[in-house]
């Protein structure tokens, strides 16, 4: 059986934590920041962790 290929965008998007977390980036800081409160667009650019339903699926794409 051959080996399984790393998905190299999901190296793009996400980053492994010391304790094996997915550390993501938040969506909506892209366009159409006018009608936003700065609060809002405050919380968006801290970083976000994947859920943990997603997380095994991911890890095993990025072969963490």
């Amino acid at each position: 059986m051959p080996k399984m290929k790393t998905k190299r965008a999901l190296f793009a998007r996400f980053r492994v934590t010391a304790t094996g977390k997915l550390k993501r980036s938040r969506a909506g800081k892209r366009h159409l920041l006018t009608k936003k409160t700065p609060k809002r667009k405050r919380q968006l650019s801290r970083p976000g962790l994947v859920s943990g339903t997603q997380l095994k699926m991911y890890k095993r794409l990025m072969g963490v």
